[in-house]
């Protein structure tokens, strides 16, 4: 028997609208992707790439580097760092 936890996750907005065009696309669900996702990158024989730490001020104006409220700019910042999604 399979038992399968349901959680729920936070997802920039363009993210998940990928996901589910892909999912329309290839006849699966959204679920199948995100698991397939999470057990590719589990099983990676390579270490992941190290991570780089944002500062937590802003520029010296006064001006937020990025607003850490708003999940769609930090992933755009990861994608900036390690150019990839």
């Amino acid at each position: 028997m399979v038992v399968c936890m349901r959680t729920s996750m936070n997802l920039p907005d363009a993210l998940l609208e990928q996901a589910k065009a892909r999912a329309s696309e290839t006849g699966r669900t959204v679920t199948s992707l995100v698991e397939e996702g999470l057990r590719n990158l589990l099983c990676e024989s390579h270490s992941p790439m190290p991570r780089r730490t944002l500062t937590s001020d802003g520029l010296p104006q006064g001006r937020l580097l990025v607003d850490i409220a708003d999940g769609d700019a930090l992933s755009q910042v990861d994608i900036a760092v390690h150019g990839r999604p």
